[in-house]
């Protein structure tokens, strides 16, 4: 049972194509931008600042691959553009674009999880539910 406004592992998932195929049991997420200083000669400090890109990594814990997935013989190292969908109770986020930049993988004899996940994603929305 879970506690009302509180994400569970079901409101936290990874997707390929609409199609869910592993629940994440939590998250944790760094966005990270790169500014530039603008100097002007003369001038003790920098006259403005130009905003730079974002980067986004996100580390899963606990990967579970969805039934569906394990019968497709999915292949999370062969995973590319994929979604990380994560429900809030007033909003949706959506890291699109991801990569996995890093893999940690212990579980027992043919089981589908993943202990750690490092996700790069190229875009992140909010959007309302």
């Amino acid at each position: 049972m879970s506690i009302p406004g509180f994400p569970t592992s079901s409101d936290i998932y990874l997707e390929v194509d609409g199609v869910r195929v592993a629940v994440v049991q939590s998250y944790a997420a760094k966005t990270t931008k790169s500014s530039s200083a603008v100097e002007a000669f003369g001038e003790p400090e920098p006259v403005a600042t130009i905003p730079g890109q974002a980067a986004h990594v996100i580390e899963l814990s606990r990967l579970y691959a969805t039934d569906q997935a394990v019968r497709d013989g999915i292949d999370f190292y062969a995973l590319e553009n994929f979604s990380l969908v994560i429900c809030k109770p007033d909003r949706k986020i959506i890291y699109s674009g991801c990569q996995w930049s890093a893999i940690q993988e212990s579980a027992s004899i043919g089981s589908m999880v993943l202990e750690k996940v490092t996700l790069v994603a190229s875009r992140r929305i909010e959007t309302g539910v």
